[in-house]
Parts: C-alpha cells; sequence; structure tokens
C-alpha cells in the first residue's frame, strides 16, 4: 500500500464491488441491525488518509473513522507502540493493580489537561464511558443529582449518556424512561438561533433560557451537579458555540456551584489546532472527557479532572478493560505526534479547507453554511438560503455522490456533512477533497 498516497482517490471497479457486495451479504446475516451504514464501504486496509477495500479501490477518507484515526491509519510510530507493548503483555487491569503505561498516560493528560492541576484521570473503553464517568464523578463530588446539557447533543448510548443525548430522535425512541434529573437547553447554533434571536443575542437568549426556565420552573439550581457542553456539537451537525457563550456558562456554573463538563469526545486531541476545542475560548472546565482520536484506533475513554474533584474512594467507579496497556501504549504514541506536528497540521490544512469550503459555498446555492475549527469542518446544506429550510434528502445524496467518487465523508445533524480528516491531511489532498465536493454538489443540485 506504498503508492496509495499518490493514486488517492483510485476506483477500479463498480461500487460496492463484488468482494464487498458478498461481505455485506454475509453482514445482513449476523451482525445488529442497529448500526447505521450510510455506503456500502467494505475496508481492507488504510495509510493515512486513503482507505481501500476489499476489491482494491482507494479513497481519500475524510472521516478518519468518526474522528477516531487521528494520526491517519495505521500510523508507524502507534502500530510500534502496540506491537512492542502487546510482546510485554496485553492486559491486568489497572483497576485491580499497577503498570506503568497507565500511570505515564496520566502524567502526559496532566500536562495537557485545559484546567490548573493537580489532576486525576479515570480510564474507560469508549466516549460513552468517559461521559459516565463524568456524570457519576460530578454527582459525588456535589452530592447533588440534576445535570444539564444541550439539545443537539450527542454523549453516548449507554443509559446516563442516552439521557443527555438529543441529538436523533431515533437514539432514543424505544428506550426510556431516562435517567431523573436530567434537563435540556438551546444550544446557540447562530446560523438558526433555536429562540428565535440574531447572531449578536443566540448566545445570551440560550444562556438565559438557563436561569429564567430551568432554574425558575423544573430545577432549583443547587440542585444540579454538572453542565454538560460540546465545545462544538459532533453528530448535532458540527456547531460551534461562539466563544461568548462558553465564556458566560462558565460564569453561571461558577455563581451555582456547578460542574462544568467539557466533552471533547470528538472535538479533542488536537483537531481544532489545539490539544482541546474549549481553549479556543478560554475557558477552565471542571472534567474534561475524551475518546475517539486519544489513542489513534484503539479503545480508550477519559474523564480528567482535578484531584481535589476526582477524590471518590476505592470501588466508587472502575472498569476491568479501562486503561488496557495496550490501549495506553497507542494514546502515549498518539500524543507524542499530536505534539510533535500533527495539531499544528490541523490548524494549517484545517484553515486551508475551510477556505476551500467557503468557496464551495460562493459557487453552490445548495451550501447554507460553513462552519469549524482546524479539521472538524461542517457543511449545512438548505434549498433556500433565505428560509433556510433544511435539505436532508440532498445532504444524504451528497454523501452517496462523494462515496461514488472515492471521497469518504459522512452526515452530521439533520443536513450537513462534516469532514473530520485524518490529522495528517495534506494541503493536497484537502485540494482533492473540495475538487470532488464541488462536482458531488454540482451532481446532486436540483435542477431548475
Amino acid at each position: 500500500m506504498s503508492t496509495m498516497a499518490t493514486t488517492v482517490p483510485h476506483l477500479k471497479t463498480s461500487l460496492p464491488g463484488p468482494k464487498a457486495k458478498a461481505l455485506i451479504e454475509r453482514d445482513a446475516r449476523v451482525v445488529s441491525p442497529s448500526y447505521t451504514r450510510e455506503y456500502p464501504l467494505v475496508v481492507a486496509r488504510g495509510e493515512g488518509a486513503a482507505v481501500e477495500d476489499v476489491d482494491g479501490n482507494v479513497f481519500l477518507d475524510c472521516t478518519a473513522g468518526i474522528a477516531v484515526a487521528a494520526t491517519g491509519h495505521s500510523h508507524p510510530d502507534v502500530v510500534r507502540a502496540i506491537v512492542e507493548q502487546a510482546r510485554k503483555f496485553l492486559h491486568m487491569s489497572g483497576t485491580d493493580f499497577y503498570y506503568e503505561p497507565q500511570v505515564r498516560l496520566g502524567e502526559e493528560l496532566s500536562a495537557i489537561a485545559p484546567m490548573p492541576g493537580p489532576h486525576r484521570s479515570f480510564f474507560g473503553n469508549s466516549g460513552t464511558e468517559a461521559n459516565e464517568a463524568a456524570l457519576k464523578l460530578a454527582k459525588y463530588a456535589t452530592k447533588r443529582h440534576g445535570i444539564i446539557a444541550f439539545f443537539g447533543a450527542f454523549h453516548g448510548r449507554s443509559m446516563g449518556s442516552l439521557s443527555l443525548t438529543a441529538s436523533k430522535l431515533t437514539q432514543r425512541k424505544g428506550f426510556g424512561p431516562f435517567v431523573p434529573g436530567s434537563y435540556h437547553a438551546p444550544y446557540p447554533d447562530c446560523y438558526r438561533c433555536p429562540v428565535g434571536s440574531t447572531p449578536e443575542t443566540c448566545a445570551a437568549e440560550c444562556l438565559g433560557f438557563i436561569e429564567q426556565q430551568l432554574f425558575v420552573h423544573l430545577v432549583s439550581p443547587d440542585e444540579v451537579a454538572a453542565v454538560m457542553v460540546e465545545p462544538i456539537q459532533g453528530e448535532g451537525g458540527y456547531v460551534v458555540a461562539p466563544d461568548v457563550f462558553l465564556r458566560r456558562l462558565r460564569e453561571l456554573t461558577a455563581r451555582y456551584g456547578i460542574l462544568l463538563i467539557a466533552d471533547e469526545v470528538q472535538s479533542g486531541m488536537g483537531r481544532t489546532g489545539r490539544w482541546y476545542a474549549i481553549e479556543h475560548a478560554g475557558v477552565e472546565p471542571d472534567i474534561v472527557t475524551m475518546a475517539k482520536g486519544i489513542a489513534s484506533g484503539m479503545p480508550l475513554g477519559v474523564a480528567t479532572a482535578p484531584s481535589s474533584v476526582m477524590a471518590w474512594p476505592p470501588g466508587t467507579h472502575a472498569s476491568t478493560f479501562g486503561g488496557n496497556p495496550v490501549s495506553c501504549a497507542a494514546a502515549l504514541a498518539t500524543i507524542r505526534l499530536l505534539r510533535d506536528g500533527l495539531m499544528r497540521n490541523a490548524e494549517t490544512v484545517g484553515a486551508h479547507m475551510m477556505a476551500g469550503a467557503k468557496a464551495l459555498m460562493e459557487r453552490h446555492p445548495l451550501c447554507g453554511d460553513g462552519r469549524g475549527r482546524g479539521l472538524m469542518i461542517g457543511i449545512e446544506l438548505v434549498r433556500d438560503r433565505a428560509t433556510k429550510e433544511r435539505a436532508t434528502s440532498e445532504r444524504d445524496a451528497l454523501v452517496k455522490e462523494c462515496f461514488t467518487r472515492g471521497l469518504l465523508v459522512l452526515g452530521a445533524g439533520r443536513n450537513a456533512i462534516r469532514l473530520s480528516p485524518p490529522l495528517v491531511l495534506t494541503r493536497e489532498q484537502a485540494n482533492t477533497a473540495i475538487e470532488i465536493l464541488d462536482q458531488a454538489l454540482a451532481a446532486v443540485t436540483p435542477r431548475a
């Protein structure tokens, strides 16, 4: 696959090819139908920002496995770290015993944490586990029960996280009742303000809902343990919270003794050009959660907090597989790569790619909004820029059209696409992605 980087994309068969079709048929017989497969990609291998399917078709990847393959597919440094640790031991349960990779990772995470230390970290296996840990910790530390999240949020699918998730109805339908004490407020989507305000006042109005509605009609602030917020909503549409919103939210939570949890599962680990997206606003949360890109594809989720907050005693929370030594080794290699240039690349190539996305808006009326930070970019599709009618079917068609042209993208929210490539993406590959998007947009735009 050494030639993959110079031949991206390169399609050899119709899609899906014969081998892919055969595997998809096998999958349908034995795998849960609850998974969302947006197009028939059957992966055989990957390298950098390129993915090859079982029929030899090579795709340019702007999904990174949902923002997971931060250092690119199978980065040699990460693979080397995995192999070296696997030769020593695969598992010894860090909840009952000690091993150096978990301790060293805790030290590294403390060094980059977005709030003053000293810090401690809880290690799980996924983003939803990291968020469950943060929710339990907040309740334990404050001795309060209420949690506030935001409409459009995606925090996971286990029951505590799902109770705060408010992205798509299908994610919640059939699973109630949810954890008591879960509340939601409007998220400041300034392109289409949920409280009908202007972009200039949207943030203030959304915050006002918490104090003027939730705290008046539903829950006393002294019963709220935490507010959980994504600095950039992921599943919700790659919506960027204004800096002023995050700063005032920090002021509000501090005023009432409420902990602020930053869910950085998708937006963290260098994707926006900073370790964490909340750093762009200069805001220090009380707890930060991360997963996805932290270990370049190995399962790992982490909740980090000041030691004064994470002071629960032995037995209050644990995870048999959390902080697996192989995953910790992959995370340590990932952090080194991010620090040594990939985070900077996310910033510079991300700015270049964002300029390309803005140029698409000038050529295609179907593009209503372009937003994001670093290599976390969303493009929202609308049928009419004046009314902002959501172009839902057009979005779905665009995702599939990109696939047929060799570009992997995913939807986000009801009518946006997300560009979340590996952080090794080059300017040339970014140009290729924008060119394919240009062609795909032309192909799906309804003709007058």
